[in-house]
């Protein structure tokens, strides 16, 4: 019998990389991890971790009974949902979703779901992908409306077969310049046009992806604002802080004073989807995700 508890603890050693910081985020003593992983991998009969003077690190072994851990999280999360709703009388649904994407796609989507489930108790938490999609996996949340770049999903540790990832929408970026700026009258421009202009980011990760192409390209950007909002990032841009990449969602409402330009094909856009747990039929998510694919047909910002 594997013992949940030391499931628990090499999950988090799995997360923070040491059995130190394992140790605190548990609120156990370090030699207390090593223990629990240690006869975690004594009853197993395998190595679990790989420990060396840089850390920890997961083995096959472990990358596996690390997917087994958050499954039996997440079905200890949905128990506990299951014996709320018996209480209540109620079903619940907790729906993680990224700002812009919430913004402009979820409200239709929810209005659905209560029209067709009205006695559904609905739940929605803000989070970043990196954030919502390993709660997803913990069974904290039944949805997750998330977005990635040119990479994997941000999955967390030794990623998950358990999520099912439903594509909704490509959402491309584009250039936002002041009215007044040399080029706002271009029909399309590369990044590389602009690459002795400041700029206002409104998302660490479109900051990221920036500067990776800039480098690609041999030119290091200089980045003069940035912001967790788009809107923000937009108003500064009118103010004339800088230049920006903007997602096409992220572009309502209309500020005057910017002008919006295409980017160059193929431009970088943001792949939007919503990810559920593949084990668990939940009928309000299902009929979330339906809603979703819907909404997307009438999401579209002027340009």
């Amino acid at each position: 019998m594997i013992d949940v508890q030391r499931l628990r603890v090499l999950r988090a050693v799995a997360e923070h990389g040491s059995f130190n910081r394992a140790a605190t985020a548990l609120r156990l003593t370090p030699s207390a991890v090593s223990q629990h992983v240690a006869a975690l991998e004594r009853s197993l009969g395998a190595q679990v971790v790989a420990r060396s003077t840089r850390g920890v690190t997961l083995t096959p072994a472990g990358r596996v009974m690390v997917g087994a851990a958050e499954s039996v999280a997440a079905e200890l999360a949905h128990a506990r949902q299951e014996v709320d709703r018996l209480g209540a009388g109620r079903t619940q649904l907790t729906v993680a979703t990224f700002t812009s994407g919430g913004r402009l796609l979820l409200p239709a989507a929810l209005a659905d779901l209560t029209a067709t489930h009205p006695d559904m108790v609905v739940h929605v938490k803000e989070a970043e992908p990196e954030d919502s999609l390993p709660l997803l996996r913990q069974g904290a949340v039944d949805v997750a409306l998330a977005y990635h770049f040119d990479g994997p999903l941000p999955l967390g540790t030794g990623g998950s077969t358990a999520v099912r990832w439903t594509p909704l929408i490509e959402d491309p970026l584009h250039v936002v310049l002041p009215t007044a700026h040399p080029l706002a009258d271009r029909a399309t421009l590369d990044i590389t046009d602009l690459a002795a202009d400041p700029w206002v980011l409104g998302c660490l990760k479109t900051e990221a992806y920036l500067r990776r192409y800039a480098e690609h390209a041999g030119f290091t950007p200089e980045i003069r604002g940035t912001t967790t909002d788009y809107f923000f990032a937009r108003s500064l841009v009118a103010a004339g802080l800088g230049v920006s990449l903007i997602p096409t969602i992220a572009l309502t409402p209309h500020l005057p004073d910017v002008r919006t330009i295409p980017i160059t094909a193929p431009a970088p856009a943001r792949h939007i989807g919503v990810a559920t747990l593949r084990r668990r039929d939940h009928a309000g998510a299902a009929t979330l995700v339906e809603s979703l694919r819907t909404a997307v047909a009438g999401a579209g910002p002027a340009h």
